[in-house]
């Protein structure tokens, strides 16, 4: 009844009456009762697709109803201009600067947006210049960093023949006052026989004075001054032998001592960094 109801579009006027029966025997029996003597049904909603909007429109206006396509004969929709729709209209309520000549209104809103913009460029400049120069001061060495960045050694202090140990950015420096006869005997030693070939005037800008990383180059180890084979150091870590000038001449070191950067600013006094 329901379907028949909702195909017929007489719900509204029809209603029915279920009696049950104890007995398996009896059938349920459905009576369908009349609320009214003459039914009257409401004509059901007519279902606008694009053919049918079209042919209604169509027929209302007595004209040919624009249609937008995407392909070859084949509507999709039907746009209408409205141009019977009417804008209020904002006069009273906008500025006494808007109003009048267009042109004149359009200078005035230029000059006041370029005001704006230059009151702004400022102070974001100013920030801007802020912002990079705290981020670059951020990532600069610190004041503790940059004083140990450079040492300076008083050379009287050290006599002939002897060699002192000093702390230089968190690395031992060795500095040798070599006597004449260390340097007669490195500089006699041919580069070709050396594992990594440099010669004595290489590695030294004055020659008594000999300025070297006291890092192993095997694996870090600190070597110990005025020992080994060649009587320069010696790494008991593993057995690299280095001659007076830090040059590798026995054991598995690959490179000879590092020499670092240095100079000197008179006779007595040594600038390392």
């Amino acid at each position: 009844m329901n379907a028949l109801s909702r195909v017929t579009g007489l719900s509204p006027y029809l209603s029915a009456t279920t009696y049950l029966a104890p007995s398996a025997t009896i059938s349920i029996v459905t009576e369908y009762a009349r609320k009214g003597e003459k039914i009257v049904s409401e004509p059901r909603p007519r279902t606008l697709a694009k053919y049918s909007l079209e042919r209604a429109v169509g027929a209302k206006m007595g004209v040919v109803v624009p249609r937008a396509t995407v392909g070859m004969n084949s509507g999709t929709q039907i746009r209408l201009a409205h141009t019977d729709i009417q804008f209020p209209d904002f006069g009273p309520y906008r500025h006494h600067a808007e109003k009048g000549d267009p042109d004149t209104v359009s200078a005035n809103r230029k000059a006041f947006t370029y005001m704006m913009v230059a009151a702004g460029a400022v102070p974001a400049t100013y920030v801007a210049k802020t912002i990079v120069h705290e981020l670059i001061g951020s990532m600069s060495a610190s004041a503790d960093v940059l004083a140990l960045a450079k040492i300076e050694v008083k050379l009287d202090a050290i006599p002939e023949g002897k060699s002192v140990t000093l702390k230089w950015r968190g690395k031992p420096l060795f500095i040798r006052h070599r006597t004449a006869e260390e340097i007669a005997r490195e500089q006699a030693v041919e580069p070709s026989t050396l594992r990594h070939a440099q010669h004595d005037n290489e590695r030294v800008q004055k020659p008594e004075w000999l300025v070297l990383l006291g890092v192993c180059t095997h694996l870090g180890c600190v070597p110990i001054a005025n020992q080994g084979d060649f009587g320069g150091y010696y790494c008991p870590c593993h057995g690299s032998h280095y001659d007076a000038s830090g040059r590798i001449r026995k054991g598995p070191a690959p490179l000879n001592l590092e020499v670092p950067e240095y100079q000197f600013t008179d006779d007595s006094t040594l600038l390392v960094g």
